[in-house]
C-alpha cells in the first residue's frame, strides 16, 4: 500500500524522536486522500503504569497508551476540516512491525474510538526505522488478521 512520502516521512521522524519509548498517534484524511494529515499524540502509557501497575503492566517502552484529550482534539480538528481518523499508528522499538496481540485488543475493542481505522506499525532498530506495515480488518471475519498486514510504500505526490 502506498503512502504520500511527507507522511511516512513524518511517522519515522516521530518513531526516531520517541526512542527508546513507542511514539503514538492519529492520521487523518479524506474518502479521496486517505492519508493526509499526520498529529502526533503524546504516548502516556509509562504514566499509566506508574499510576496503576497491575493494570497496566507494560511502560511506554513497550506499549502506547494515547493521550485522550489530545486524540479528541486531533478527531475533532479533523471533523472540522471535513476529514477523519482513518490510521492510527505506533512504533515498535528493537522489534518487527507487526500487530501484537495487544495491538489487536485495543483496536477491535467495542469502544475503540476510531473503527475501521487502518493500523500503522513502524519498526525502529537502533537509531533507524526498519520498516512500516499497515493493517486492516478483514471484512469477511471483522478481525484484524496476519494476512491484511502489508508493508508501507512511499510515493510523491
Amino acid at each position: 500500500m502506498s503512502i504520500a512520502a511527507t507522511v511516512l516521512n513524518e511517522l519515522c521522524r516521530h518513531a526516531l524522536d520517541a526512542i527508546p519509548e513507542e511514539c503514538c498517534g492519529l492520521i487523518t484524511g479524506t474518502e479521496k486522500e486517505v492519508f493526509t494529515t499526520v498529529r502526533r499524540i503524546t504516548n502516556v502509557m509509562t504514566r499509566m503504569h506508574v499510576a496503576d501497575e497491575a493494570s497496566f503492566p507494560r511502560d511506554a517502552r513497550t506499549g502506547y497508551y494515547m493521550a485522550e484529550t489530545e486524540y479528541l482534539s486531533a478527531q475533532h480538528e479533523a471533523e472540522q476540516r471535513g476529514e477523519r481518523v482513518t490510521a492510527v499508528y505506533h512504533s515498535h522499538v528493537d522489534a518487527d512491525a507487526y500487530l501484537s496481540p495487544e495491538d489487536r485488543v485495543f483496536a477491535e475493542s467495542p469502544i475503540f474510538p476510531f473503527p475501521g481505522a487502518f493500523q500503522i506499525v513502524l519498526s525502529v532498530i537502533g537509531d533507524r526505522v526498519k520498516d512500516a506495515a499497515i493493517f486492516e480488518i478483514d471484512p469477511q471475519v471483522g478481525i484484524f488478521t496476519a494476512d491484511r498486514g502489508r508493508l508501507l510504500q512511499a510515493v510523491e505526490r
